[in-house]
């Protein structure tokens, strides 16, 4: 009965476009009454799934991006990567792919990515011969590159429920990223040579090139000073976080100068938003999720799992990516983390998974629902940039959504390329 009236209630909410933290917040709340349990526990749940030291990261990272974008960050990294290959033909949609990489390991936000990215890349791959549909298409996709990259929100928020170590996770999300970031410049070369009258123009300069790493260059030092801190043990990913805020903060007002005081105000508003946003979801999935398991909803689940994955990986594996699949499209990821990883997890232990192997190939997966329609969020955003309606770039999206797919399973089944640079902290 509780179950029926949690999932029921939980799928009419979101069939009348309930925000999702709410249709989390309610659907639990009745299955709490059906339960019978005193509902004085939910404020008891929230605050110790919300009070955790490691989601601390997550506002200062928010920060720290939000100030380095505003900074000016993102015109000199299109700046640098196009120096370097947009004098090649189809170089534009490899400077889109390869900025967005970058941009991510700053922002760590798909969406935003794009927001912040598809005003200048969209108009500039038209430019050099592509069609908008499909560079929106590529903008979308790569946005969400910036789930996997490090440093990555959505991995702050896996480590916090798994209790996987942030800093492996991050490591870990490093080689997927980048493997999806290759198969989208590869697929988006291939499409422009066979579909688009794709025009060159003049090879940068040498000078022109070290001008822009120079100008670049103390942006493209931010993620490295973040990571290296991390691998070194110099701080913790919530201490790298604040410190990202402030590093960004002295190269936005003293080295870029950008950036002016006046500016700050509506910043910190901006990024308390977005994290109270994120907190929010976090405080209604985790009564979710607790749900779960008071009810004995979680020990059915997680028993019928076992049993019917018969102690394979691969079996285990082909129903975490089907259902994540799935879910990214529907849920945000902070909530898909919330509910699917407690259910996950014991099975994983189970069949001996690595923990922080798991969570790359979930957040993959989640990274994929954010562009794959009809609901992935990055589409949208890039239509709302480019001004074209979300039909036109089905098609173009289909295709790169395939190289993705493509990396999800080497991700999936060749274990090593998430873990090597992990087994490396050992």
């Amino acid at each position: 009965m509780t179950a029926a009236v949690l999932f029921i209630s939980f799928a009419i909410l979101l069939a009348i476009s309930t925000p999702i933290a709410i249709a989390l917040g309610v659907s639990s709340m009745l299955a709490l009454i059906v339960e019978g349990v005193d509902l004085i526990t939910i404020p008891i749940n929230i605050y110790s799934s919300t009070s955790k030291w490691v989601l601390m990261a997550i506002p200062f990272f928010i920060l720290g991006g939000n100030i380095m974008d505003k900074a000016g960050i993102s015109k000199r990294l299109i700046k640098l990567a196009d120096t370097a290959v947009g004098h090649r033909k189809g170089g534009m949609a490899v400077v889109c792919v390869a900025v967005a990489c970058f941009f991510a390991a700053i922002s760590g936000s798909g969406p935003a990515t794009v927001a912040a990215l598809g005003m200048i890349m969209i108009p500039a791959m038209a430019s050099s011969g592509y069609d908008v549909p499909f560079a929106s298409s590529l903008m979308a996709t790569s946005g969400a590159i910036g789930v996997v990259i490090p440093p990555s929100i959505t991995f702050v928020v896996y480590g916090s429920i798994a209790g996987a170590s942030v800093g492996k996770l991050f490591m870990g999300g490093l080689i997927p990223g980048l493997l999806m970031g290759i198969g989208f410049a590869v697929t988006a070369l291939i499409y422009g040579n066979k579909n688009c009258n794709l025009v060159t123009k003049e090879k940068a300069s040498g000078k022109e090139r070290w001008l822009a790493f120079r100008d670049a260059f103390w942006g493209l030092l931010m993620p490295v000073i973040i990571l290296g801190g991390i691998y070194g043990g110099i701080f913790t990913p919530t201490e790298a976080a604040a410190f990202s805020a402030v590093y960004g903060l002295v190269v936005g007002l003293f080295v870029y100068r950008e950036l002016k005081l006046k500016d700050i105000r509506s910043l910190f508003i901006d990024s308390i938003s977005t994290s109270a946003t994120i907190m929010w979801i976090t405080a209604n999935a985790s009564i979710f999720a607790w749900v779960l398991t008071v009810s004995g909803i979680k020990e059915v689940i997680t028993t019928a799992f076992t049993t019917f994955t018969g102690g394979s990986t691969i079996i285990f594996y082909i129903i975490v990516n089907i259902v994540l699949l799935i879910a990214g499209m529907l849920l945000d990821s902070t909530s898909a983390l919330y509910i699917f990883t407690p259910l996950f997890i014991p099975v994983a232990t189970a069949l001996g998974v690595d923990l922080v192997h798991l969570g790359v190939v979930m957040i993959v997966n989640l990274a994929i629902g954010l562009y794959t329609p009809p609901v992935g969020v990055n589409l949208y955003v890039a239509c709302s940039v480019s001004q074209i309606s979300l039909e036109k770039i089905l098609k173009p999206t289909m295709l790169l959504l395939f190289s993705s797919l493509i990396v999800l399973l080497l991700v999936t089944y060749i274990p090593q390329i998430s873990m090597f640079l992990p087994n490396m902290l050992k």
